[in-house]
């Protein structure tokens, strides 16, 4: 299990590069989930339910804050991954809202899906608490 947080990125300046990405990305997913942690049961009405709103906050608050840390970021960007998944699902297909557009897009929701995909694959680089936790003892 220890062996799914290990980090694998060695290189410093793609390290380096994954730590701007986590930065903009945890800070922007965090402040995004900020609203909906305040009310994590209710924040999307009746139309879902409260069970999955309230996934969708802690991996939203909290998962943009272990993405920004490095701090489980295999385990974050999953949650982040599956909400953004049904986030694009919902704009896209059932609200039919374009990529790009005025009043409601898909665009927001599809570039955290594929930033959290780019981080399980990649892990959160060097800069990170993951380093620190599980780096390899070779």
């Amino acid at each position: 299990m220890k062996n799914i947080f290990k980090n694998h990125t060695q290189d410093s300046r793609i390290s380096m590069g994954l730590l701007l990405v986590r930065l903009v990305l945890g800070t922007g997913i965090a402040i995004h989930g900020w609203g909906k942690i305040q009310n994590p049961t209710g924040w999307a009405g009746d139309g879902f339910p409260a069970a999955l709103q309230a996934l969708a906050a802690i991996s939203e608050f909290g998962g943009g804050i272990g993405i920004l840390l490095g701090a489980l970021t295999v385990l974050s960007s999953f949650g982040l991954f599956c909400t953004m998944a049904v986030a694009v699902h919902m704009h896209a297909i059932v609200k039919g809202d374009p990529f790009v557009g005025q009043g409601g897009s898909f665009e927001p929701a599809l570039t955290y899906l594929v930033f959290a995909a780019m981080l399980m694959l990649t892990g959160p680089g060097q800069f990170s608490v993951d380093q620190y936790l599980f780096k390899s003892k070779n």
